[in-house]
C-alpha cells in the first residue's frame, strides 16, 4: 500500500515536533540516562522536557529560536543523528567521504529542527500516551509505542525506534501510521541523488538550512 507523506503533512509536522522531547534529555537526567531502558527513556525524557515547555512556552512562542537551541542542546546527544543519516542515504553512505558523510549528517539534523521545531510549541502533556512496552530485557533495539491525539481527538499511532550503544540508548526513527521518516527521507534523497549525484544534494540542502527554505519529503513511502 502507497501513500503520499505530503498528504499527511500537516499531522505529521506536529507528530514529528512531537517526538523531539522524547528524544531530548535534561540536564539533571544526563548521569544516569545510559542505564535507563527505552521506555524509561522515553517516559522520562517526554516527562522532562514538557515541564520546561509549560513553564517556559510564552518565552519560547517570543522568540522561536530559543526552541532550536533547546532541542539542539538536549536532543543531539540522544538521537543517533550519523545512523539515521547512514540509513536515510543507504547505498549512497557508502560511496560517500568522510568530509560528505559529515556534511549530510550536520545539514539533515538542521533540517529536522527547522522543519518540526516550531511546532513544538504546540505539543502538552495531554496529548501524548505511551503504550506499555513489549520489548525483551536483552534486545538491542526496540520499538516504543505510543498514541498522539489529534486537535478532533483522534488518536493516531506514532511508534519510535532506538537502538542501544555503548553510550546507552538513542533513538532514530519515527513511524506515524506505519510511515517511517527514515525510509520517506531515503525515498526522497534516493531519487535525487540518482539524478544529480550526493555532492549536489548536500550543497542544495546546506543552503536551503542556511537561508530556511528546507522543503519536507514529498516522497511516496511504502506503509509497512
Amino acid at each position: 500500500m502507497k501513500r503520499t507523506v505530503q498528504g499527511l503533512t500537516k499531522l505529521s509536522t506536529f507528530i514529528l515536533a512531537a517526538s523531539l522531547p522524547l528524544l531530548a534529555l535534561s540536564a539533571r537526567a544526563a548521569d544516569d540516562a545510559s542505564q535507563l531502558g527505552p521506555q524509561e527513556l522515553v517516559t522520562k525524557v517526554a516527562q522532562d522536557t514538557l515541564r520546561d515547555l509549560d513553564a517556559h512556552r510564552s518565552e519560547y512562542k517570543q522568540n522561536p529560536k530559543r526552541v532550536r537551541e533547546l532541542v539542539d542542546k538536549n536532543m543531539l546527544p540522544y538521537f543517533d543523528t550519523a545512523y539515521a543519516a547512514q540509513l536515510v542515504l543507504a547505498k549512497n553512505w557508502r560511496t560517500a567521504t568522510a568530509e560528505q558523510r559529515k556534511r549530510f549528517v550536520d545539514a539533515f539534523y538542521q533540517s529536522l529542527l527547522q522543519n518540526y521545531g516550531d511546532a513544538l510549541l504546540e505539543f502538552t502533556p495531554d496529548r501524548l500516551k505511551i503504550l506499555p512496552f513489549q520489548g525483551k530485557a536483552d534486545d538491542t533495539v526496540a520499538t516504543v509505542r505510543s498514541e498522539v491525539r489529534r486537535d478532533n481527538g483522534q488518536r493516531v499511532p506514532v511508534n519510535y525506534s532506538l537502538r542501544k550503544t555503548a553510550n546507552g540508548w538513542k533513538a532514530y526513527d519515527v513511524q506515524i501510521e506505519g510511515v517511517s521518516y527514515v525510509k520517506s527521507f531515503r525515498t526522497d534523497f534516493g531519487s535525487e541523488i540518482q539524478q544529480k549525484g550526493l555532492e549536489p544534494v548536500i550543497a542544495r540542502l546546506e543552503q536551503q538550512v542556511a537561508s530556511g527554505t528546507v522543503q519536507k519529503p514529498t516522497a511516496s513511502a511504502e506503509k509497512k
